[in-house]
């Protein structure tokens, strides 16, 4: 009986402290012959400061790569390329600038920081997109990882040079 009665307390003590909204999104290595491989979580959550993206994922070739929010909650090949996690679209861009500029550039809102993955195939390491403010803004749609680096510009490739769509998942 004194023990419900503690517990009672405790959650009428902390129904008043505000929790910050956050997602946890699965994600999975892509192939276009081999099924998803589950490679860890990214939690979402919402800060003043804007989205915070912490992964906590594993399998992944080592150095920096290309982070993006895509436009479609799909991690399907797609229909008019055959490439993996085609189906989730271009970069998320609300305003339609249809430029590539980086998470606090003018340009897509889906251009998140690099997400950096260790020597042993991990990242841990949060990211901050400050353009975000909402996980409404992102539900539904796609994070996808690619294979390389990103510019943050559109030349000399369209889109960053990140390459082809390595990881995936539905937010």
């Amino acid at each position: 009986m004194e023990l419900r009665i503690l517990l009672g307390l405790f959650s009428v003590m902390t129904v008043g402290i505000a929790q910050a909204a956050s997602l946890t999104v699965s994600m999975s290595m892509m192939s276009l012959v081999n099924a998803p491989i589950p490679i860890g979580n990214i939690v979402i959550k919402e800060t003043q400061a804007g989205l915070l993206f912490t992964p906590d994922l594993k399998l992944l070739p080592s150095g920096p790569h290309g982070f993006h929010v895509h436009d479609s909650g799909n991690c399907g090949p797609g229909t008019r390329v055959k490439s993996p996690a085609m189906a989730a679209g271009g970069h998320f861009d609300p305003g339609q600038t249809l430029k590539h500029s980086g998470p606090n550039g003018r340009g897509h809102l889906g251009d998140l920081p690099l997400l950096l993955v260790s020597p042993q195939g991990t990242a841990t390491a949060p990211v901050l997109a400050p353009r975000l403010k909402q996980l409404k803004e992102v539900k539904g749609r796609a994070l996808i990882i690619h294979a390389g680096s990103d510019n943050y510009a559109d030349t000399p490739v369209k889109y960053g040079a990140g390459g082809s769509r390595i990881a995936c998942g539905v937010i």
